[in-house]
């Protein structure tokens, strides 16, 4: 099963503050076109929060077209850039997983489950995990305790070293990591909020956040450094789950400055494919030259 997050989409009208920075509208429709190029297509597309930069329906009406776009199935999750009403009333009448009211959770079965949860806090930057969404969560998992699972929020429940969002992280995380503790199925915590890849553990649980579909945040781990966004370039991540385990990639969806086809360098490629699907040892001089 193939997994496409993206996150920290960011939408705006012209004249926007950030859009005067980096082009969200344009970055996500290039990330729609890279998505739905891809030679094996997603089983899903997850968009993790932060879909609007201010949660106006004004907003999510320039966000809707954009996505209608992409080939696979879409699931939505709401951030701290977005407001839960508008957002609802912007997607209800296309998905019909979205809860009528309350916390924005749900599940999504397949050959890995997908358990989105809303970890947003009204009218707050940082997010929460109170006890009525840990209840919700502890009856879905304890619903199939054997089957592998995967979680998707926005604030993800570590702190990175990045002090400033650092101080709007996840209120009430250390409740959800014991909580993911005692569900041995949870194979992965996906988040987003960070702009940035960023990669822990807990048990055996994979604890990861996606890099944004627009601008990312400076990765400088000092505790007095300025806050800072970067022009870097944008990305999705993909998740595939192979063998009962997550394989994770991030990558860059607007064309590179510069790339070699290695197959343009052998004179035979599909004998040299068969090499190396055949396995090591590679000698010198082989397929990779």
């Amino acid at each position: 099963m193939l997994i496409a997050q993206i996150t920290d989409l960011h939408i705006a009208e012209d004249g926007n503050f950030m859009r005067s920075f980096v082009d969200a509208n344009q970055k996500l429709a290039a990330a729609v076109d890279y998505l739905n190029g891809l030679t094996r297509q997603p089983d899903v597309v997850i968009a993790t929060g932060d879909l609007t930069d201010h949660g106006r329906p004004e907003q999510y009406e320039l966000l809707a077209p954009i996505l209608e776009h992409l080939r696979a199935p879409l699931y939505l999750i709401p951030g701290n850039h977005d407001e839960r009403e508008p957002f609802r009333a912007a997607f209800a009448s296309t998905h019909s997983y979205l809860p009528e009211n309350g916390p924005i959770h749900y599940t999504v079965d397949g050959d890995v489950r997908l358990i989105a949860f809303d970890t947003l806090r009204d009218g707050h930057h940082d997010g929460e995990v109170d006890a009525e969404r840990l209840q919700w969560l502890d009856r879905e998992l304890s619903r199939r305790p054997d089957d592998a699972t995967a979680i998707f929020l926005h604030h993800p429940p570590f702190t990175t070293g990045i002090w400033w969002m650092d101080c709007i992280g996840l209120t009430g995380a250390q409740a959800l990591r014991e909580l993911v503790l005692r569900h041995p199925q949870v194979r992965a915590v996906f988040g987003g909020h960070l702009h940035r890849p960023i990669i822990t553990t807990l048990g055996t649980a994979l604890l990861a956040t996606a890099p944004s579909t627009t601008h990312q945040t400076g990765c400088n781990l000092h505790p007095e450094h300025a806050p800072m966004m970067t022009a870097e370039a944008p990305m999705v991540a993909l998740h595939w789950w192979n063998d009962g385990a997550f394989v994770s990639h991030v990558t860059p969806f607007e064309a590179p400055p510069k790339q070699i086809d290695m197959s343009t360098l052998m004179s035979d490629w599909e004998s040299a494919k068969a090499r190396i699907k055949a396995g090591p040892p590679f000698s010198k001089g082989g397929p990779f030259g």
